[in-house]
């Protein structure tokens, strides 16, 4: 059973499961199914928040219960009275629940050199944010931690997605290259020298764990990202490349030199790069995609959730409101020409 299996990820791994040949009911709020999907894939309409829905769905039991959609210490509460019906299962977590030696993670990068130094690569045993409800880190730790102490009576694979791409997502960061080539901006401006590197993880690379997974059944924490980490700038030549266009970059030696100017959402002053030998190691793992061979289909995607909204009288806002929520303006126009003028004057 998939929890949020309409989702981003949720997609990929029903089909993966499936292909595998699992019987795979997926749940999710609308009960929908993907074009893609066999028709042996079983839908339902669960909503996960009732605690007797889900209990429900569940009914006399399953293999494996697959949560893309965990979120804090309640969920992992769920899961777990669930348990004597589940045999293992498989949850996403996120790498943004890591800390560096000094304490940093992602919720102190607003601090003065607030951004972690990660070691490279970044293992597993790293330590991990203070629980508490403050932000997404620290419940997605406090949802990890719950279910890692129940792993005798629930075993749990527990995968820490990097930057998350592919079709049907509602933050897609190849946005911010893709909708200044189609607004027909010549140039663009890269803080950090374009060399931040913040690792992405394909749906098909979290699928193929996610199937995995499930076959061994364990208590584990693995990291899930793609076997590249690119910098920014390669990312940006990348979708260059799938879109034909060839804007100029100009390169910012430091952080953002003025607010809304060269802040991509990759843009981080030391690498976020994970370790992968874990997943090897645990599920016999080996890449099935690269970052660059994804780029199209999510490209065109977004291309097409535009035009879309365009059609309809709206603009990115609207065919992306998450998006706008967590970034907020990521094409500031006046500022950056603003800026680029001051800097040939």
């Amino acid at each position: 059973m998939v929890i949020g299996a309409t989702g981003q990820i949720g997609r990929a791994a029903v089909g993966a499961l499936a292909g595998d040949g699992w019987e795979v009911t997926a749940l999710s709020r609308g009960g929908g199914r993907d074009e893609d999907w066999p028709d042996e894939v079983h839908t339902a309409r669960v909503d996960r928040s009732d605690d007797s829905a889900l209990a429900a769905a569940v009914g006399d039991g399953c293999d494996v219960l697959v949560d893309m959609v965990a979120y804090g210490p309640e969920h992992a509460r769920q899961l777990t009275a669930l348990a004597p019906r589940v045999g293992s299962a498989v949850v996403i977590s996120s790498v943004s629940v890591y800390e560096d030696d000094k304490g940093r993670g992602f919720d102190s990068q607003a601090e003065p050199d607030g951004f972690p130094r990660y070691p490279v690569p970044l293992p597993e045993d790293q330590r991990t944010v203070t629980l508490g409800e403050s932000s997404y880190s620290t419940r997605k730790a406090g949802l990890e931690r719950a279910l890692l102490a129940v792993a005798d009576r629930l075993p749990a694979t527990l995968l820490r997605a990097g930057a998350v791409h592919g079709p049907h997502c509602r933050t897609p960061r190849e946005l911010y290259f893709v909708k200044r080539n189609l607004d027909g901006r010549d140039r663009r401006v890269l803080a950090f020298g374009g060399a931040s590197r913040f690792h992405p993880v394909s749906v098909r690379t979290v699928a193929e764990l996610v199937r995995l997974a499930a076959a061994r059944p364990g208590t584990r924490v693995l990291n899930a990202v793609d076997p590249d980490a690119p910098t920014v700038a390669e990312i940006a030549g990348a979708i260059d490349a799938v879109m034909g266009a060839a804007p100029e970059t100009v390169l910012v030696d430091g952080p953002p030199p003025v607010p809304g100017v060269g802040d991509t959402p990759w843009s981080v002053p030391h690498p976020v790069i994970c370790d992968m030998t874990a997943a090897e190691r645990e599920l016999g793992y080996r890449p099935v995609t690269r970052y660059a061979d994804r780029l199209p289909e999510t490209v065109a995607w977004i291309e097409r959730r535009l035009a879309g909204h365009r059609r309809n009288g709206g603009d990115w806002r609207e065919a992306y409101p998450k998006m706008y929520a967590t970034y907020g303006d990521l094409f500031d126009y006046a500022a950056e020409d603003a800026w680029l003028a001051g800097r040939s004057a």
